[in-house]
């Protein structure tokens, strides 16, 4: 039996409250069971230096944990002048993971910011950033067809994410902070709409486990993206 009570393969009960911020282009309060973040998406009508003059535009990601958000107060980094690595590993992933669905030469040389704020922290941040970031990102760019400004939203798929774990020699979905904590191995899935793997981040906490186990790992967060999915088309009333 998990700590949650959940089987194996369950998500933790998940909610995507779509225009959370009221002066974002686009927003999606999304919540993993005690993991809650807010994703709120930014046009800019800029791109940076690198595309300027190719038409294309860019979707890119901020991330941070409010300091007290976890159970004991954090130092925010602005604080400390600069960002940790892991902050920036993950606005990287979450901006990877959007561009991934995203049709570059579809919305002008604008720039789509998403900035992820965790508000509380129990595992799997950076799956639910990328989850509602999706969300978010679809609002913004249909604020721009709405607008003229473009056709057409210039997005090619879904993208969300889960985290799977290895607990007690058993492949679980959708860790929280105490699975995760003593977990014997962890990874992460960013998966499309269509199954396609954009990304998959996965680490052995204790020793090396077989392609077995990793291969039920990716059956579950199979299982668990496909709910994810069908949860973000309800958000956006599809």
């Amino acid at each position: 039996m998990r700590p949650s009570g959940r089987a194996p393969d369950q998500l933790r009960a998940i909610r995507l409250e779509p225009g959370f911020a009221k002066y974002a282009e686009g927003s999606c309060l999304v919540k993993f069971g005690e993991t809650h973040v807010l994703c709120a998406a930014t046009v800019e009508e800029r791109v940076p230096p690198f595309l300027r003059n190719t038409g294309r535009g860019w979707v890119t990601a901020e991330y941070g944990m409010l300091p007290r958000s976890t159970h004991s107060r954090t130092e925010r980094e602005a604080a400390k002048g600069k960002q940790s690595g892991r902050t920036q590993e993950i606005q990287r992933l979450v901006g990877r993971s959007l561009r991934a669905v995203t049709k570059l030469d579809g919305f002008g040389e604008r720039q789509i910011r998403l900035d992820c704020d965790v508000l509380q922290a129990d595992g799997g941040t950076r799956t639910a950033a990328i989850t509602g970031s999706w969300v978010a990102l679809y609002f913004a760019f249909q604020k721009l067809v709405q607008s003229g400004a473009i056709p057409a939203i210039p997005l090619t798929g879904q993208v969300a994410a889960v985290s799977c774990g290895l607990v007690r020699g058993e492949p679980v979905l959708d860790v929280d902070y105490i699975e995760d904590s003593g977990a014997e191995a962890d990874a992460n899935f960013v998966l499309t709409d269509a199954g396609h793997i954009v990304e998959i981040q996965g680490t052995a906490e204790k020793e090396a486990f077989p392609e077995d186990v990793f291969l039920g790992m990716l059956r579950l967060a199979k299982k668990g993206v496909s709910e994810l999915i069908t949860l973000q088309r309800q958000a956006i009333g599809k």
